[in-house]
C-alpha cells in the first residue's frame, strides 16, 4: 500500500523507490504495554514526532537487550543475515544492516513495483518460521508491527549509515564496528558512498 497507512499502533510509509530507514524487533524485546504507556504520554505531540520519539524511546529500551535475545546465536543470527541478502539486487537494494540481539535494523530501496510491507513480510515470515525450527519454539517471533522512515537528503542517509554501523558499540556489545559478526560492515557490503 502506497503512502501512509497504519497496520496496528505505528504509522507506516511506503514511498515506492525511496531508501527506508528499518527496525523489526523480536516479539518479546518491546511490550505492548510500554508502547502503549509512552503513546499516551506523547498523545499531545504530532503523528510525526510521537512517531520519531516512539522511535529512540524503543531504541533506547531494546539496547538494554530485555526479552530471550534469540538473535545472539549465531544459527539464527546467519538465517536473518541471508534472508536480509536473498533478494538484495531482486526485489530490493540492501545497503546497510545489522543484527542485535534482540533487533535488527536495515537500510533498502525497495525495487519499482515493490511495496514495503510485503519486502517485510517476507523477510519476517521466513525467518520466523526458520529460527522457530532451529530453537523447539513456537509462537510469535517477530513482534507485528515495525519503525520505517524514509531517507530525507544526504546528511539523514549517512547519519542512519552511521547509526546501524555503531549500533553494536552504542549498545555496549563490542568497541569498534568491525568487531561485530553481524553487520553489513564486517561482511563487506556496505557501499563506500552512496
Amino acid at each position: 500500500m502506497r503512502g501512509w497507512h497504519s497496520r496496528g499502533y505505528l504509522p507506516h510509509y511506503d514511498g515506492g523507490e525511496i531508501t527506508q530507514f528499518i527496525t523489526v524487533h523480536l516479539g518479546d524485546a518491546l511490550p505492548k504495554m510500554v508502547v502503549d504507556a509512552w503513546k499516551a504520554e506523547l498523545a499531545h505531540e504530532t503523528d510525526e514526532e510521537r512517531k520519531k520519539q516512539l522511535y529512540w524511546r524503543a531504541e533506547k529500551y531494546i539496547d538494554r537487550g530485555y526479552g530471550e535475545c534469540y538473535l545472539r546465536l549465531a544459527s539464527v543470527a546467519n538465517i536473518v543475515r541471508d534472508a536480509l541478502r536473498h533478494f538484495d539486487g531482486v526485489r530490493y537494494k540492501l545497503i546497510a544492516w545489522v543484527i542485535m540481539p534482540n533487533h535488527i535494523h536495515f537500510l533498502l530501496r525497495p525495487m519499482a513495483e515493490v511495496e514495503l510491507e510485503d519486502i517485510i513480510h517476507s523477510i519476517k515470515s521466513y525467518t520466523a518460521l526458520r529460527a522457530n525450527r532451529i530453537l523447539g519454539r513456537t509462537g510469535k517471533f517477530w513482534q507485528e508491527e515495525y519503525f520505517d522512515r524514509y531517507i530525507r537528503d544526504l546528511d539523514h542517509f549517512e547519519n542512519v549509515v552511521s547509526y546501524i554501523e555503531w549500533n553494536p558499540v552504542k549498545a555496549g556489545l563490542c568497541t569498534k564496528p568491525e568487531d561485530w559478526p553481524f553487520s553489513s560492515r564486517t561482511a563487506g557490503t556496505l557501499p563506500a558512498s552512496h
